[in-house]
């Protein structure tokens, strides 16, 4: 006999009035023993208000290993920053980064997959000891066994080979800029380089950049993940002069190097007071600074904001967190566009 719920899980949330799709930017055609096959496309999920009132859509690509559920609801069942940029008049794309999530990922096509991600990767990021005091804003508590298990649900593999992974993704996401149009790009973690890739891609049509603790620092090695070998990246940037070697990018002076694509582009980091991740943003703006981007840091606590770490779009003041990012658009993505009226 079936149980009745007397408060399903539904109740408590708000009705909303919105427009929402699903698109695929394709991947490439490949062929393996006389057939053919795709890699690595791209899955794309939209919202919009009744009335958008901003002048470019925000896409937003997550981070590593885990997939765009991650701007939807917060582990404590409240509204993600998806839902809030939708109710603050942007359109919204939210992304599967190729072989993550709902974008398919098989080994035959794309290369072998990284090691699994495990809970003590998740907890050594998520509950860092180190700042234990100072991380107040988790949105459950450590021994909440239950909780931790729906959390790391959502992490896969990413792929082995990460110069391959970022120049499929920014191919992937400056086409989906070409459907859609000119638009934000909101980065989280691992994606923050393939948001510079994407940029240098597509000169204009990347109308601001947000990063949300951006991998780096420059020339990183990431355990588990790959090396920035580029210094801000794993696949080749378009340098002014051009370089054919990561060495040569390596040896060069701050500023000999321009991004010719980057020029002029607002670009932030987001960082977190009690992350160990932050400390990784302020040379990678310098950088970015110096090939010849307006890139800035946009510390937290320094407007009011305490107590987050790594995951900070979903803890427990997520929407406290949302709002400076929220007022640095106003300032720097919402004053050459128009107005949709319907």
């Amino acid at each position: 006999m079936s149980k009745v719920i007397e408060h399903p899980f539904w109740a408590d949330t708000p009705v909303r009035a919105v427009r929402r799709g699903h698109l695929w930017i394709p991947g490439d055609r490949i062929v393996i023993d006389g057939l053919t096959y795709q890699r690595g496309p791209l899955f794309a999920e939209w919202e919009a208000p009744e009335v958008v009132t901003r002048p470019w859509p925000v896409v937003l690509v997550h981070g590593g290993g885990y997939q765009g559920t991650e701007w939807l609801d917060t582990p404590d069942g409240r509204p993600g920053w998806a839902q809030r940029l939708v109710e603050a008049g942007y359109a919204v794309v939210i992304v599967d980064r190729p072989g993550q999530g709902r974008s398919p990922f098989h080994i035959d096509t794309f290369g072998p997959m990284g090691p699994p991600f495990s809970y003590e990767n998740g907890r050594k990021i998520y509950f860092p000891t180190d700042a234990a005091e100072a991380h107040m804003q988790w949105p459950f508590a450590a021994d909440n066994e239950q909780a931790m298990d729906e959390f790391i649900a959502g992490y896969g593999p990413l792929p082995a080979d990460l110069a391959l992974s970022e120049d499929v993704e920014a191919d992937r996401l400056a086409r989906l800029l070409d459907r859609i149009g000119p638009a934000v790009l909101l980065t989280h973690s691992a994606s923050g380089p393939v948001g510079w890739l994407v940029a240098d891609r597509r000169p204009g049509q990347v109308k601001a950049i947000v990063a949300i603790e951006p991998m780096g620092p420059p020339f990183a090695d990431i355990p588990n993940i790959g090396s920035l070998n580029w210094g801000l990246t794993a696949a080749p940037l378009g340098f002014d002069p051009p370089v054919s070697t990561p060495k040569e990018v390596r040896d060069s002076a701050p500023g000999a190097l321009l991004l010719p694509a980057l020029a002029g582009l607002p670009i932030v980091a987001v960082t977190a007071e009690a992350s160990a991740f932050a400390a990784a943003s302020a040379p990678t703006i310098e950088r970015l600074r110096a090939a010849g981007a307006a890139a800035e840091l946009l510390h937290l606590p320094d407007h009011g904001v305490h107590g987050n770490g790594h995951g900070l779009i979903y803890e427990k003041n997520s929407d406290e967190a949302l709002q400076p990012v929220l007022r640095w658009l106003e300032r720097h993505a919402g004053i050459d566009g128009g107005k949709e009226g319907s």
